[in-house]
């Protein structure tokens, strides 16, 4: 067990649960990609439009609104990379509890089979992107990202099976 890095997962979680509380669907677009989906140029991308693959340059998280986040192409340095996506069920918003404690159980099982190693086991941190209440009731926000994050600093490539 290993609370210090959990605390400090949990922590990253919370900053950003509200990060796409502030979107705006007329904000940045769909970055550019290849044929095969994964990210051709740098650009500001709006939140709605990442996707499992995306790699995040390095963002000041304890910002609570994002109009925006920079993607870059994964050969680039960059901060994290979406590793997973989960859809909530419909209905009322669930409260930021349940979706905390969704992202921590979707995010841990899929970073297990992303990295190739179970999270209590590796260097490397996760955190993820959820709806806020407002996004959930204002433009059907239900998509859990979860991110993988080397605290060590910026990497290059992915880190799918990196087991580390």
């Amino acid at each position: 067990m290993r609370p210090t890095r959990r605390a400090t997962v949990v922590a990253a979680t919370c900053a950003t649960a509200l990060l796409l509380s502030g979107c705006s669907l007329l904000g940045p677009g769909e970055p550019e990609r290849d044929e095969s989906g994964a990210v051709t140029e740098s650009a500001d991308a709006d939140p709605f439009a990442l996707r499992v693959g995306d790699c995040i340059d390095a963002v000041d998280w304890n910002t609570a609104e994002f109009a925006s986040l920079p993607v870059v192409p994964c050969a680039e340095e960059h901060e994290s990379e979406i590793y997973g996506s989960l859809i909530m069920d419909d209905g009322d918003f669930p409260g930021q509890a349940a979706v905390e404690e969704t992202a921590i159980q979707y995010c841990d099982a899929e970073f297990t089979s992303f990295v190739g190693l179970a999270w209590a086991e590796s260097q490397l941190e996760w955190a993820y992107l959820g709806p806020s209440q407002e996004t959930w009731e204002q433009v059907d926000d239900r998509e859990i990202l979860c991110l993988v994050i080397d605290p060590a600093g910026l990497t290059t490539g992915s880190l799918r099976g990196a087991q580390r």
